[in-house]
């Protein structure tokens, strides 16, 4: 039996350069962390002793006679892709799906995670991210960047770069105090609204070409970013007036970002003590982040009164395994039990 654990991340700068059609030729960067909110994938083999083959638990049941009628489409093509059958896999998380936080990816690499290690295979950060990558945007169809498969694979704060066929991952150079303010700075409240980020996805592509300057600009920010961020000495509160900055660029990409509800959310905590924030993920709804100095929380929490906060913490392991169990039932032994 195998027990992962991987985490959800928190895109702050970047997002949209990430995408193949744009980074192809202009490169793209993002700048991203994980945190301490995680989706649990376990997987053991099913002995032949039930009617079904496979059975899979997420927010339903599914048992199948065979890979192909298993409605799921990241499992079914998750297990072809790895030649897998007779599984019986189980997924949990610690929040709730489509809500911006990449959760969709963390259960890719979760998953294939899992897969290699019931095959007694290691694979590394970069050929698990690449795998989720192929699976999600290839297999399954799913619009959408590279960003969040590569964030949950590797873990921690990074800034991350694009370029045709390929990305590199760069830890973000900052030191524990400024990291541990920025951490305390960041607001995370859930709206309640929930959206299917591919759909937003394959509209931001469509406009990928018509709205390229704005992409730009949002890429030449990342520099900013990490200079902020790198920056011992300088204002941290200007990482909170940049997150506003990009969001009124990202804004303007697609009107399938925001909404006027959200627009209203998003102007309340900027008139209680926000200094910047965002959507996380492609938009739409899910988790707003604010920028918000300390002394200045309370009058935000009061006012976001209506939407429910999330304390957390960065964490920096990315995907691992919790639990590992070589199985004694071996392949012949489940040979003979067909038989």
């Amino acid at each position: 039996m195998i027990y992962t654990k991987t985490p959800f991340r928190m895109s702050f700068l970047g997002g949209g350069t990430d995408y193949e059609p744009f980074f192809n030729e202009y490169g793209g960067s993002v700048i991203s962390t994980t945190f301490d909110k995680f989706c649990y994938v376990s997987v053991r083999h099913l002995p032949r002793f039930f009617e079904y083959r496979n059975q899979l638990t997420y927010s339903r049941i599914e048992r199948t006679g065979s890979v192909d009628e298993i409605e799921h489409p990241m499992v079914r093509n998750a297990m072809k892709m790895l030649n897998m059958d007779e599984l019986f896999i189980s997924y949990d998380a610690d929040l709730p799906a489509r809500s911006g936080l990449g959760s969709s990816s963390s259960f890719a690499v979760g998953l294939l995670h899992a897969f290699h290690a019931l095959k007694g295979h290691f694979i590394s950060r970069k050929d698990l991210a690449r795998e989720a990558i192929h699976l999600e945007r290839t297999l399954c169809g799913e619009s959408g960047g590279w960003q969040d498969q590569i964030a949950v694979a590797y873990g921690g704060m990074n800034r991350i770069d694009f370029f045709p066929g390929g990305f590199e991952v760069k830890p973000i150079i900052i030191t524990p105090e400024r990291k541990a303010a920025l951490n305390r700075n960041l607001m995370l409240f859930f709206t309640g609204f929930s959206r299917i980020s591919s759909e937003i996805a394959k509209e931001q592509m469509r406009s990928t070409e018509k709205q390229t300057a704005d992409l730009r600009e949002m890429l030449r920010l990342v520099d900013v970013g990490e200079a902020i961020l790198s920056d011992r000495h300088g204002d941290l509160d200007d990482f909170g007036r940049l997150l506003h900055e990009t969001w009124k660029l990202k804004r303007g990409i697609t009107n399938k970002v925001s909404t006027d509800a959200l627009d209203g959310i998003y102007a309340l905590a900027m008139k209680n003590g926000a200094l910047g924030g965002k959507l996380l993920g492609a938009g739409g709804g899910g988790f707003f982040l604010f920028y918000v100095p300390q002394e200045r929380q309370p009058q935000v929490r009061e006012a976001l009164a209506d939407y429910l906060y999330v304390p957390y913490r960065f964490e920096d392991s990315g995907t691992k395994i919790l639990y590992y169990r070589p199985e004694e039932y071996t392949m012949e032994e489940r040979e003979a039990v067909a038989q």
